[in-house]
């Protein structure tokens, strides 16, 4: 527990301070650069607390000058803060909606265009966060999204939901792979416990909606190029892909 008692009190301690001198400046100025540049090093230095180093690859695949929606695979809830520092510029998050009533922090996801998602809204909730994103993106910010809606069991890559590349699709927003490992073994579903260890992040070349005839078609060029980067044992046992 060493390790997860050293990442929340960086979190807390420095993420706090931060946000009660940032969001109000944020309000009074609209600038989020500020507050988004100090987001991203409180969470470099939470996981750095906690023993986790990140190593990156293929950055040369994030397209330049434009929107693009990143979608990784998701095995653990430190996949948000390890990918959060690696994205370029100032992207909009697609999280839980009750994530936005944690003090200090939710006010400063809404001031960051982060998009809402209510599961108990069923699909008139997820339309409405779908016609948001779309705003978000078309505004000329990136999303990080993760695709299969919640956090893999078994460290194996899941169907993936459709509403993604619907936005891609709206918005023709290029689509980035990205295939994460190890954090699947530093924080598991279910447990609070962090395990210091090494994150591997890959980003793979671009996907561009336009280049595809179907919603099928792209959700299995994205998720083919997301297995082939993943390491056997994070690979699907069958392909069930979710293009509903």
């Amino acid at each position: 527990m060493w390790s997860a008692l050293c990442m929340v009190i960086a979190f807390a301690g420095l993420g706090i301070p931060a946000g009660l001198v940032l969001i109000p400046w944020t309000f009074l100025t609209g600038n989020i650069q500020p507050m988004y540049r100090v987001g991203k090093w409180v969470c470099a230095a939470g996981l750095r607390a906690a023993g986790i180093r990140v190593v990156q690859t293929g950055r040369e695949n994030i397209p330049a000058d434009r929107a693009c929606l990143f979608l990784p695979n998701h095995v653990s809830n430190l996949d948000p803060p390890i990918m959060v520092p690696l994205l370029p510029g100032t992207p909009s998050i697609m999280l839980k909606s009750s994530l936005l009533k944690i003090p200090v922090l939710g006010k400063a996801w809404v001031m960051a265009k982060y998009v809402p998602v209510d599961r108990d809204a069923g699909r008139e909730g997820a339309m409405r966060a779908m016609r948001y994103a779309a705003e978000v993106v078309r505004g000329g910010l990136s999303m990080l999204v993760f695709a299969e809606g919640t956090r893999s069991r078994s460290g194996r890559l899941q169907s993936f939901k459709s509403g993604p590349f619907h936005l891609a699709q709206s918005t023709g927003a290029p689509i980035v792979p990205v295939a994460i490992s190890g954090t699947e073994t530093m924080m598991r579903r279910g447990s609070s416990r962090v395990y210091p260890g090494v994150a591997h992040v890959q980003f793979l070349p671009a996907v561009y909606p336009a280049d595809y005839r179907t919603r099928a078609e792209l959700i299995a060029a994205v998720r083919g190029s997301i297995i082939t980067a993943l390491p056997e044992h994070m690979r699907p046992l069958a392909e069930v892909i979710d293009s509903k």
